[in-house]
């Protein structure tokens, strides 16, 4: 070798061995010289069914006490100064800005002529409400929410158009809460309606054709009552909301959520009670709104879901009544009868996941093996056809009218971004509407699915995402997620994490876990109530097959969920802190033995239990994750992420957990809160403040797994 370039060769050795030792040495500091604020313990212990809890950081519960801000603001300043200096932060920021800083486009909703859709510039930070007069109309912004707020967290959804194109009802959402008012828009005139529905937390928002009134729902505090329940009213155009009729929900209490839907006609109104929020209990009762007639019983007390589209005088409804992967049924809404129900579609091998009614045809929307498969069939349940698809993905539609042939769907994939055909129900003809461009290579992206046994021996399928001609050598980085409740279904669509993971060398993983919908009503049983553990044990599953099918080590290995995910992953952190090197838990429930006693979290006693039950209360406080944190225990790396405007799952989860670790954990790993004063469970965060957030989190998982971005 000549000498040059040999010394060249030693030099850039040199650089990389130096840069190593840097980079070794900057990790080391950042979590061993770094230590958390303190945090004050209280002695609060209580005895409950006979067992004695502590509970030492309580007075975290108190968000706006000025201790709980002070300690915040404390903890916000230290997990920002670990994460702020994180090396590659810039490398990922601008892959995630290429990522995210696109156009991008919703399904549109077709009314009288014109096509309402919701449409984000790559420039801007919130989606605005379109419209086109015409499918190849000139394209006109109507609400742009990015002019609504200097800091750009307000952002808005039409929630309602009437039937001749010329209203829409829409909701303005601040920050992250899941509060919304709501907002009418003369769509000639360009101008807002005097009409205004003050802040609440609503659940249906139905305009009559005519334009006299509107029928909505929401959720108000009776006297003298801390819980919520959820009423429906019926608003007079022209009329102060103060004097709306309250028509239906007397009766109903916390953990019931009521929604009305209105026909197109505007003849029926349908009301749904779901029974919590497990989506396995559900009455469902009608009004003739032309006659006036009476509110009266469709379904009830049959203990099953049901959820429907009016066509004509016939409601179709999914179900899982005597069918657990659901079937569709026809009811004669002037003779509702449940002796009268005929069956339209049955119940097969693969579960229902959704249906719509256009053009005269019903759309079954199939998961097979958990990836889409959608079959139309005409009214009388006969097949017509299969809309292919080109590779396993999720399907979001048919959306469209039972009186019109023109319907939209939306399709994508891990790797493949979201592409939306317009479909003729007729033909089965369709055309690319839309596409969403995104800098990605799927072709040199693999997604495959394995199967794999959990403790009980239950076969658990997992999507594995990754770089063509991967090389199993047991040290890939492994970002591993999941969710496994409330009857959701994890399909294989677009993620831009999984995205950017697999182009690092790494694998994105998420196997369908028991307690979602994934494999019908069974499936979701599996994993409720004193089945709930089913669930972690699926979860540390799919990390330990991950080992020891060479794709990683546990070294290598993050795990993270938000929500009901975020209580997956902080039940695996405690159940198994070894498998993991890092974590990170967002929105979580934590302390499972209070959680039902603030904001809505009533409606999913009807999903986990409730300690004030003797029996259930044992289960659950077995699993709690705040419960299970052991005193010296060696914890992975932690991020918990929350925000004030999180008015689903209270913020204290996160906020005692962090405590709670950061006091006891054996390992010199870090434990961070990540807690935005704006952020919140329903969105609405600027895609900027998207990238700054997603930035902080794949920084740390890149740091704490290794990874050289």
């Amino acid at each position: 070798m000549p000498r040059k370039r040999l010394t060249l060769s030693l030099s850039l050795l040199l650089l990389a061995v130096v840069a190593l030792v840097f980079q070794t040495s900057f990790v080391t500091s950042a979590q061993r010289m770094l230590a958390p604020p303190k945090t004050r313990t209280d002695n609060v212990t209580e005895n409950l069914h006979g067992v004695e809890i502590s509970d030492p950081y309580r007075w975290l519960e108190a968000q706006d006490s000025p201790e709980t801000r002070a300690w915040i603001n404390g903890q916000n300043q230290y997990s920002q100064t670990v994460l702020s200096t994180l090396p590659g932060r810039d490398a990922i920021h601008k892959r995630l800005e290429q990522l995210l800083k696109i156009d991008t486009i919703g399904i549109p909703t077709a009314r009288g002529g014109r096509y309402f859709y919701n449409k984000r510039l790559a420039t801007q930070n919130q989606s605005v409400i379109y419209m086109r007069a015409g499918l190849s109309g000139k394209e006109e912004a109507l609400i742009d929410p990015n002019q609504m707020s200097a800091d750009q967290t307000t952002s808005a959804g039409v929630v309602d158009i009437t039937d001749d194109g010329k209203w829409i009802a829409y909701n303005i959402r601040q920050g992250g809460k899941d509060e919304t008012t709501i907002h009418f828009l003369d769509v000639d005139a360009r101008k807002d309606l005097p009409e205004q529905l003050a802040e609440a937390r609503y659940s249906g928002i139905q305009i009559l054709p005519d334009k006299t009134g509107i029928f909505y729902s929401k959720s108000i505090y009776p006297e003298g009552e801390k819980q919520t329940v959820s009423r429906v009213y019926y608003h007079a155009i022209g009329t102060n909301q103060g004097q709306d009729k309250m028509i239906f929900g007397e009766g109903y209490g916390p953990t019931d959520i009521i929604s009305p839907d209105l026909s197109l006609d505007g003849r029926y109104l349908i009301i749904y009670v779901f029974h919590g929020s497990s989506g396995d209990n559900t009455d469902v009762f009608m009004k003739d709104v032309k006659s006036d007639g009476p509110i009266t019983p469709i379904v009830k007390d049959l203990k099953s879901a049901f959820n429907g589209e009016v066509a004509g005088d016939q409601l179709y409804v999914v179900t899982n009544y005597n069918a657990p992967n659901r079937r569709v049924i026809d009811i004669d809404l002037r003779t509702p009868a449940q002796d009268k129900w005929r069956e339209i579609i049955p119940e097969g091998q693969s579960v229902i996941n959704a249906f719509s009614i256009v053009g005269g045809k019903i759309f079954v929307n199939y998961l097979e093996n958990v990836s889409t498969k959608v079959k139309a069939y005409d009214m009388s349940g006969k097949f017509v056809r299969d809309i292919p698809f080109p590779t396993i993905g999720t399907a979001g539609g048919m959306a469209g009218r039972p009186d019109q042939d023109e319907g939209f769907y939306s399709f994508s994939s891990f790797a493949q971004p979201v592409t939306i055909y317009r479909y003729s129900a007729a033909t089965g003809k369709q055309e690319v509407w839309a596409r969403i461009n995104v800098p990605v290579n799927g072709s040199e992206i693999e997604t495959k699915q394995v199967w794999y046994a959990s403790k009980d021996g239950t076969r658990i399928p997992m999507f594995l995402v990754y770089k063509k001609g991967l090389k199993l050598d047991g040290n890939r980085p492994v970002f591993l997620t999941g969710y496994g409740g409330f009857n959701v279904r994890q399909t294989p669509g677009f993620s831009s994490t999984a995205a950017l993971w697999a182009e690092h060398g790494g694998v994105f993983a998420l196997p369908n876990l028991r307690g979602g919908g994934e494999f019908g009503e069974k499936w979701h049983q599996a994993g409720m109530f004193g089945n709930k553990q089913n669930v972690f044990d699926d979860f540390i599953g799919a990390a330990e097959w991950l080992i020891k099918n060479n794709y990683t080590n546990p070294k290598k290995l993050a795990i993270s969920g938000g929500s009901n995910g975020g209580l997956l992953v902080g039940a695996a952190l405690t159940q198994r802190p070894d498998l993991y090197q890092a974590v990170v838990c967002a929105y979580p429930l934590l302390d499972m033995i209070r959680y039902h006693r603030f904001l809505v979290a009533r409606y999913w006693v009807t999903e986990y239990g409730s300690s004030d039950d003797p029996d259930q209360f044992k289960y659950i406080y077995k699993y709690s994750p705040y419960h299970n944190v052991k005193e010296g225990t060696k914890y992975p790396a932690v991020l918990l992420i929350t925000g004030d405007s999180d008015t689903r799952v209270a913020p204290l989860h996160a906020r005692k957990m962090t405590a709670r670790l950061q006091a006891t954990t054996g390992s010199d790993r870090p434990i961070l809160l990540h807690y935005d004063t704006k952020a919140g469970h329903s969105g609405g965060l600027p895609v900027s403040k998207q990238i700054d957030d997603t930035t902080d989190t794949l920084s740390f998982l890149f740091w704490q797994l290794g990874v050289t971005p």
